[in-house]
């Protein structure tokens, strides 16, 4: 596993950040807001997904660009 690639690190940064703020945001979930705790951490980690997706094709390209150039 290659953690110095930013598709993978700054999702993981993220995720971490995530489990915190579910942490510090757990007395909703005490309060009986299941709904809202749910979707908020649900809609984060779609973000998450479509961010590492979408910094996983850059580098895709940015690599087949600089191949392209080395020949």
């Amino acid at each position: 596993m290659n953690f110095k690639r930013r598709s993978t690190l700054i999702p993981a940064l993220l995720l971490v950040y995530l489990a915190v703020m579910a942490w510090i945001g757990r007395g909703e979930l005490v309060a009986g807001h299941y709904a809202y705790y749910f979707s908020l951490i649900g809609l984060t980690l779609v973000c998450i997904f479509l961010l590492r997706r979408n910094l996983l094709k850059r580098e895709r390209r940015n690599s087949e660009r600089d191949k392209s150039l080395r020949k």
